[in-house]
C-alpha cells in the first residue's frame, strides 16, 4: 500500500475513533461529579475531623495527577484502546472500593476508592489530547471542543444517578451514587474497546526531565498557566458548595442539581468554542474566560440562596469551558510532534497537581473560614490571571 492510500484509509478511520471517544467521554465525565456532590458529604460524615471532609475529593484529584504521567505513556506504547480499556477497569474495582468504605463506614478506605478512581479520571482527561491527534492542525480546536461537548451528556447522567440513587438505600443515602458510577465504568469499558488497536509511534521519547523545563518555556507557560487557574477555581467552589448549600438550609438535591447545571455550563459552550477558538483564536478566548470566572466568585459574593449558588455554579462551568480549551488548544498548537506525549501528560500532572493540593486546602478554608473566603480566593486568582493574560499581550 502505497503513502497516499496509507493516508487515506487512515484519514477514513479517524472518525470511528473520535466518535468512540465522544462516547467514551460521556460516560468518562459523569464520574467527577458524583464524586464532587457527594464526596465532600461522605467525608463529612466518615472523616476523623471536618478539616478532613474534602479529602477524597482531593484524593481524586490526587489520583489524576498521579496517572497523567503513566497514561500518556502507555498510550504511547501500547496504544488508546489498551491503554484505555485497562483504566476502565481500575475504575469498576475504584468503584468497589468506594462502595466498600461507605458500607462499612472506613474513610481511608472510601479515600482509596476515589484516589484510584483518579488514575481512570486521568485517562479521561487524555481523550481530549487523542481526538486532537485525528484531525488536521487547523481543526484541533474544533476535535477537541466536540469532544468535550460529550460533557453535556455527563451533566446530566452524573447528577441524576445521584438523584435517583439516594433514596434506593435510606441507611446508606450515599452509596447509590458509587454504585452508578460502576455501572458507568462497565459502559465505558465497552465503549473503548471499539477503539482501533495499534499504538502511536512515530515520536520519540523526550525525557521526564525534559518534557518538564519545556512547560517553562513562553509557549507551553502561559497555556499551563491558564489550566491551572481554570481548574484552581472549579475545584474550590466544586467542593464547597454542596456543603455550603446544606450548611444554609438547602437540601441535597439541590446541591446535586447545583453540579448539574455547572457540568452543563462546562459542556454546553462547547458546541461553539471550537468554532470561536478557530475564528477569534485561544489567546483572545482566554480572557473571555477568566472574566467570567470572576463574575461567577461576585455571584457567590452576592447571597446564598439557592439561586446564588446555582448562578455562582453555571458561571463557573461557562468560564472554565472557555479558559481550559483554549489552553488545551495553544498547548497542542505549540507543542512539535516529537514533544506532543511528554508535554501533554507533563501539563495534566502540573495542573491535576496543583488541583489535588487545592482540594485538600478547600476543606481547610471552609471549615475555618466559610464560602466567603473560597469566593474570594476565586475572585482574586481570576483577576490576578487576567492582569497576566493583558501583560503577556501588550508585552
Amino acid at each position: 500500500m502505497d503513502a497516499t492510500n496509507a493516508r487515506a484509509e487512515g484519514e477514513s478511520r479517524m472518525p470511528r475513533d473520535l466518535w468512540v471517544l465522544t462516547l467514551a467521554q460521556a460516560l468518562g465525565a459523569s464520574s467527577p461529579p458524583i464524586i464532587m456532590s457527594l464526596g465532600a458529604l461522605v467525608g463529612g460524615v466518615l472523616a476523623p475531623h471536618a478539616s478532613l471532609a474534602t479529602l477524597p475529593v482531593a484524593a481524586y484529584t490526587f489520583g489524576i495527577a498521579v496517572g497523567t504521567l503513566p497514561v500518556a505513556g502507555s498510550i504511547r506504547r501500547a496504544g488508546m484502546r489498551r491503554t484505555y480499556m485497562i483504566t476502565a477497569c481500575i475504575a469498576l474495582l475504584a468503584s468497589l472500593c468506594s462502595i466498600t468504605g461507605i458500607a462499612f463506614a472506613h474513610f481511608w478506605l472510601f479515600c482509596l476508592g476515589t484516589g484510584v478512581t483518579g488514575i481512570y479520571g486521568a485517562a479521561v482527561q487524555s481523550y481530549r489530547f487523542s481526538a486532537a491527534r485525528t484531525v488536521a492542525p487547523e481543526l484541533k480546536g474544533r476535535a477537541i471542543s466536540n469532544v468535550m461537548a460529550a460533557g453535556l451528556v455527563a451533566a446530566v447522567i452524573g447528577p441524576q444517578i445521584v438523584v435517583w440513587t439516594g433514596l434506593a438505600l435510606p441507611d446508606q443515602p450515599y452509596l447509590g451514587g458509587f454504585a452508578g458510577q460502576a455501572v458507568l465504568a462497565l459502559l465505558a469499558l465497552s465503549a473503548v474497546s471499539l477503539l482501533r488497536p495499534g499504538r502511536i509511534g512515530g515520536a520519540a521519547v523526550v525525557p521526564g526531565l525534559r518534557a518538564a523545563s519545556l512547560l517553562l518555556q513562553p509557549r507551553f507557560a502561559g497555556p499551563v498557566a491558564a489550566g491551572v487557574i481554570s481548574y484552581i477555581a472549579m475545584t474550590l467552589m466544586m467542593t464547597s458548595a454542596p456543603m455550603a448549600m446544606v450548611a444554609c438550609g438547602h437540601s441535597v438535591s439541590s446541591a446535586a442539581l447545583g453540579i448539574q447545571w455547572h457540568v452543563l455550563a462546562m459542556y454546553l459552550p462547547s458546541l461553539v468554542t471550537g468554532r470561536l477558538i478557530d475564528r477569534f483564536g485561544a489567546k483572545c478566548m482566554t480572557p473571555v474566560g477568566l472574566i467570567l470566572l470572576a463574575l461567577s466568585a461576585v455571584a457567590g459574593l452576592a447571597g446564598v440562596s439557592v439561586a446564588h449558588f446555582w448562578a455562582a455554579l453555571i458561571l463557573l462551568g461557562v468560564g472554565w469551558n472557555f479558559t481550559f480549551i483554549s489552553a488545551t488548544t495553544m498547548l497542542v498548537q505549540a507543542a512539535a510532534p516529537e514533544e506532543r506525549s511528554a508535554v501533554e501528560g507533563a501539563n495534566d500532572f502540573v495542573v491535576f497537581g496543583s488541583v489535588a493540593v487545592t482540594a485538600l486546602l478547600s476543606g481547610y478554608l471552609y471549615a475555618y473560614s466559610g464560602w466567603d473566603l473560597i469566593t474570594d480566593a476565586i475572585l482574586a486568582l481570576a483577576i490576578l490571571a487576567l492582569a497576566g493574560s493583558m501583560i503577556r499581550k501588550l508585552a
